[in-house]
């Protein structure tokens, strides 16, 4: 049995790999600097003791502290994500330093994907915030699938901060139509960015995921620790795994490169500039839109597929953006970091507060030969409010912007 892992020690010494012999036995130590065994450069000794595949002891020791001893345990043999405490060393790369990216508010920074909902809401937290010098590309000025007119965006513009938004995206419908798509593109446009933004030299990089990339069964509210336990659900297994890919991509450049790339999965978004499509908005803006309609067309009632009683969460896309600023500063570690709000709500509850909100009179009729979907999906956000950050928008004042965004934007300029 074999294990690999990359990273980086305190001392500047590059860990290359560490491997182990059948089932019981020494575990060896190679560095990128030709030293290997017990000793590093900063007199650090390593000893390692084997206790069964998925259960390994490493014992450190150093002329400057104490010894330190830790045991790993792992789903999977010799599958072990390896952190030291912060005094001493660190081979993910996970804990780099954080807390420059406030201080520096006329770094550029990239944007990519500024006109859809994540990236638009973004652009406004940083302006908000007071950083002056955004760089901000269209489509048709920069193709994120080309890998030439990336190469060539990050050699002339050389940005200092990348924030990853543009993806791809699509309804149930779409991701069956065109799967090559949904995953071709994504892959695409995440290899592209990620690798010129390391390549030219980015301070930080934040790439921004998606829930789906949870199993279809995941056990509720999913923590990050459910990543790659089980199937995914079908209707958007191709997206999911683009974006799983993405995260991958993360960790391996912050493994062997040392880079700082984070990643961010936020939950069930809503706010400006989301899609009101009829046929591939999502539940959401779907209910405003049609609660809205009726209300228009004089309608006495409003009929809406299931029970009402599936349980989901919602996050508005401004307190997305604020976590977005929040990680960009305060987070530097390996694992991804679930977004969301915490809260969930029935779809019985929801379109309630969103009739309310629409001031519709009518009637809300739920047609129960129609399926729920998943019962329940809420994110475990522990980890991000264990950093210090929490949503500040409730639902409903979320979704009375929202609405008040709707009017002026959609419904004005189909008048």
């Amino acid at each position: 049995m074999d294990g690999t892992e990359y990273g980086h020690l305190a001392n500047g010494a590059n860990l290359v790999t560490h491997s182990c012999e059948p089932e019981f036995g020494p575990v060896k130590l190679q560095y990128a600097n030709n030293v290997t065994m017990e000793k590093s450069p900063a007199d650090i000794q390593i000893s390692s003791t084997l206790h069964s595949p998925r259960n390994l002891t490493f014992t450190y020791k150093s002329k400057l502290l104490s010894l330190t001893s830790k045991t790993y345990k792992s789903k999977s043999p010799f599958s072990i994500s390896h952190r030291l405490d912060s005094t001493m060393a660190d081979t993910t790369g996970s804990e780099m330093k954080s807390g420059s990216f406030m201080l520096e508010k006329s770094a550029k920074i990239f944007v990519a994907g500024h006109r859809g909902l994540v990236g638009s809401a973004i652009v406004r937290k940083l302006q908000d915030q007071g950083f002056t010098n955004l760089v901000l590309q269209t489509h048709s000025e920069l193709d994120l699938t080309s890998q030439s007119d990336v190469e060539s965006f990050f050699a002339t513009e050389k940005p200092v901060y990348v924030i990853l938004a543009a993806a791809k995206v699509g309804g149930i419908h779409a991701n069956n139509t065109y799967p090559a798509d949904f995953i071709g593109v994504n892959l695409q446009i995440q290899t592209n960015v990620i690798h010129s933004a390391y390549k030219h030299g980015v301070k930080k990089l934040l790439f921004l995921g998606s829930s789906c990339i949870y199993p279809k069964f995941a056990p509720q509210p999913i923590p990050e620790s459910a990543l790659l336990t089980g199937p995914l659900e079908p209707t958007n297994e191709w997206y999911a795994i683009a974006k799983i890919a993405g995260i991958k991509m993360c960790q391996a450049y912050r493994l062997q490169h040392q880079w700082d790339a984070i990643s961010g999965m936020p939950t069930n978004l809503y706010g400006q500039n989301d899609n009101f499509h009829p046929e591939n908005s999502h539940v959401l803006p779907a209910l405003m839109r049609r609660f809205h309609e009726a209300k228009a067309n004089n309608a006495d009632e409003v009929v809406v597929w299931g029970s009402g009683s599936p349980l989901r969460e919602f996050l508005h896309v401004d307190d997305l953006a604020d976590a977005c600023v929040f990680l960009m500063d305060q987070y530097s570690g390996f694992e991804h970091v679930n977004v969301g709000s915490g809260v969930e709500v029935t779809i019985k509850e929801l379109a309630e507060l969103v009739k309310e909100v629409v001031g519709f009179k009518g009637k809300l009729v739920w047609d129960t030969t129609k399926p729920d979907g998943t019962p329940r999906k809420l994110m475990d956000n522990s980890k991000l409010a264990s950093l210090g950050w929490t949503p500040k928008i409730s639902l409903k004042d979320g979704l009375s912007q929202t609405y008040e965004w709707y009017l002026e934007n959609v419904v004005q300029k189909k008048q």
